[in-house]
């Protein structure tokens, strides 16, 4: 479940990057805020059980390769191959995070939420 906080987090971070692009009345600004909190509370949860920099890594590694493909396929920004390649090579990277990242990290969690409860 802690990967799945991680990946609305990054989905939730490309709306709200859009909206800050793209906000221009009251209400659309009220919706940018309420993805920004919403971004950072799926971001808490994930640290909950995964190590904090490996979910800052992949949150901004999906928000980032997101943006890049939005502005593409939504906004009809030119994107040049390069830049096509760093994108895919990011999203290589978040994956290859994923990967290495298993019940190793969740335990090393647990191992200092329980030093920080014994104090």
């Amino acid at each position: 479940m802690a990967w799945a906080y991680v990946f609305l987090a990054g989905v939730v971070e490309v709306l709200w990057v859009v909206g800050l692009r793209h906000s221009s009345a009251a209400w659309h600004w009220v919706g940018t805020g309420i993805m920004i909190v919403l971004s950072f509370y799926f971001i808490i949860k994930a640290c909950e059980h995964l190590p904090a920099g490996t979910v800052y890594a992949v949150f901004t590694g999906l928000g980032a390769a997101g943006i890049a493909l939005v502005d593409r396929l939504v906004f009809k920004t030119a994107i040049s191959p390069v830049q096509f390649l760093f994108v895919g090579l990011i999203i290589v990277g978040v994956m290859g995070i994923k990967l290495v990242t298993g019940t190793a990290g969740a335990e090393q969690v647990n191992q200092v939420r329980a030093q920080d409860e014994s104090k």
